[in-house]
């Protein structure tokens, strides 16, 4: 990307963050104020950026009307499938799955089946269950604690397995845990010969949803399945760039 470009592109997200001077600008780009004033004033004759009566200059009507005209591409689904294919090539007789938060629940969004003969329950639009579930823990593990209290209200930590979490306190010690590395696991916790990896996907702002692997415990033990993190990370990282994560 040119030089160019890339001054332009650092206006535009200056801009929409909140009302910037020429002095904010060339400061913040590391150029003189005529420069500055070159690239603002080209960025104001094509509408995505305007001058205000105080003379700092604004997100222009232009930018905010293709935000929302752009906003219905945005399927996500669309979105995270390539990737969700291209990681399932890459990790071979492994599920993927893709969900997201929902309101009061996260839920299934994609899934892409192993090559073999693993079928998991997990079904497109269904709850993921929050406490027993690597990607239940992922997401949550990145909300607030009043969103998780919002989340948790009236939610029963069910016993599933040996290892399920079974209280509040000792799921909350697991979020932290999650929050600290950036991945999350699940050890047989709802099904005893399920294992599985996920990983946060963020967009400009927030964790959306998450991304995981799931391998039968005869084909890949907890541990075997984390010499997959670095794929299950990148997957994570470029769906997030796509969702407007820097």
């Amino acid at each position: 990307m040119s030089q160019t470009v890339q001054r332009a592109v650092a206006i535009v997200e200056l801009v929409s963050d909140r009302p910037r001077t020429l002095a904010e600008l060339a400061t913040a780009l590391g150029v003189h104020k005529s420069t500055a004033l070159r690239l603002a004033e080209t960025l104001i004759d094509t509408g995505l950026v305007r001058k205000g009566g105080d003379h700092r200059y604004l997100t222009g009507y232009r930018l905010a009307g293709l935000a929302a005209r752009a906003r219905d591409q945005f399927d996500l689904q669309a979105v995270v499938r390539p990737h969700l294919e291209r990681l399932q090539g890459r990790v071979g007789d492994h599920t993927i799955h893709f969900a997201a938060i929902d309101s009061t629940c996260v839920v299934y969004v994609d899934k892409v089946e192993s090559h073999g003969h693993l079928r998991l329950y997990s079904q497109i639009g269904r709850p993921v269950r929050l406490h027993a579930s690597a990607l239940g823990k992922v997401v949550l593990a990145y909300r607030s604690p009043e969103q998780c209290d919002e989340l948790l209200a009236g939610y029963e930590f069910e016993r599933s397995t040996d290892t399920t979490i079974t209280d509040r306190a000792a799921f909350d010690a697991c979020l932290h845990t999650v929050r600290e590395r950036g991945w999350a696991t699940d050890d047989g916790e709802f099904e005893p010969m399920v294992n599985c990896l996920a990983a946060p996907v963020w967009n400009h702002e927030e964790v959306v949803g998450g991304v995981s692997i799931t391998a039968l415990k005869s084909h890949a033990a907890l541990d075997d399945l984390q010499a997959q993190l670095p794929a299950l990370q990148t997957t994570a990282r470029d769906i997030s760039k796509e969702l407007g994560h820097v």
